[in-house]
């Protein structure tokens, strides 16, 4: 099996290089026709969230359907899967910052009991996250 850099899931979702959007998908149907997948680490996921928002501006709701899209294509093979399915659940309830979501969903299939943060926002609207007070010496 070999592993996708964030660039060849980009291209395929936002077809912004028409020919590299082109190989993409011939990458996938032979793929598919072989019986072979791909691995996408979390770590793509990741840098998936922040380049469709800040590079290419692409509305939140976007953003999780095209994550969702791609969760269901059979040719990619989903490090922390589960993991996903709840980002995307807890994304959809929640106006929380899609990255702490993740880190947050990633975490609790960890076994963690909380992520500790300096983020305001992400303790107040995210059960998983617990705020670090900073103290004043």
């Amino acid at each position: 099996m070999k592993a996708l850099d964030t660039n060849v899931l980009v291209r395929f979702l936002v077809k912004d290089d028409p020919e590299q959007a082109k190989q993409v998908l011939k990458l996938f149907n032979e793929a598919a026709k072989k019986g072979e997948k791909f691995f996408v680490p979390c770590c793509v996921v990741l840098e998936i969230l922040w380049v469709l928002e800040s590079v290419y501006r692409v509305p939140r709701d976007k953003i999780l359907e095209a994550i969702s899209d791609l969760l269901y294509m059979p040719v990619l093979e989903f490090e922390k899967r589960i993991a996903i399915h709840a980002f995307l659940n807890t994304a959809r309830h929640t106006n929380a910052d899609l990255s702490d979501i993740l880190i947050g969903c990633l975490a609790k299939e960890n076994h963690c009991e909380a992520v500790l943060t300096f983020d305001k926002k992400a303790a107040r609207l995210l059960k998983t996250f617990e705020l670090l007070e900073s103290s004043s010496s």
